[in-house]
């Protein structure tokens, strides 16, 4: 079994389940991507996600019109296995493909940019055996990119990867909802203050930047909420 938390973009709400491995995610259709699939080479059993992610990805999968097999979806920060401020640790990244034939994967490729359903489709020179798309949050809290800015009230899986990666690092939130409360605050102003940031309780730039090059693949550690 698995518990997959879902950010419901249609309701801002944060939404909980429990779902075995060959279950479809929720907001998925047809059944083509179970959560095991989602999962994939990620050790936890806590695994999240957004709607809007669940509904272009059905949107793709009609398209192309066969199955998408699936490499790489979901990490935990602290595990690692990709670059900094991925979209894979906020559980809204694929990188898909790897058993197409090229023609296949161009096609694939070609299908997500023309649907112009996803946030982010990676140019095949840079991705050259698999096809990786994501679903990110518009405006970046840098100006290269990465995860948005966000603060006091916030609900995504954004927050979640922030509350994971304070947790890991000992700045414990109390929990791991998505929800940006005031112990997640306050964690956030203990982890700013240790590291000779601004002090102001909020997810910017400089707060992501050494949030992730602090906890970015350090593995499993004491205060990790939901461990593996």
């Amino acid at each position: 079994m698995a518990i997959v938390l879902m950010y419901n973009d249609h309701t801002g709400r944060m939404e909980r389940y429990e779902s075995g491995l060959q279950d479809s995610m929720p907001y998925n259709t047809g059944h083509t991507l179970t959560v095991g699939e989602f999962k994939g080479s990620s050790c936890s059993n806590v695994l999240w996600s957004n709607r809007a992610a669940m509904e272009s990805w059905n949107v793709t999968r009609s398209a192309f019109g066969r199955p998408i097999p699936l490499g790489y979806a979901f990490k935990r920060i602290w595990e690692g296995g990709h670059g900094a401020q991925s979209q894979h640790y906020a559980g809204v990244s694929f990188d898909a493909g790897q058993s197409l034939t090229g023609a296949w994967r161009n096609e694939l490729r070609d299908t997500a940019i023309r649907l112009g359903v996803w946030g982010y489709v990676e140019p095949a020179y840079l991705t050259p055996t698999w096809v990786h798309f994501d679903k990110r949050a518009p405006n970046p809290a840098c100006a290269t990119g990465g995860y948005p800015r966000v603060l006091m009230g916030s609900k995504n899986t954004y927050v979640l990867v922030l509350q994971d990666a304070l947790n890991a690092l000992g700045h414990t939130t109390h929990g791991l909802d998505g929800i940006f409360g005031n112990n997640t605050r306050g964690a956030v102003l203990r982890f700013q203050a240790d590291n000779g940031l601004i002090v102001d309780g909020i997810a910017g730039c400089q707060t992501w930047r050494r949030l992730v090059d602090r906890a970015l693949g350090i593995g499993q550690t004491d205060t990790v909420v939901y461990t593996c």
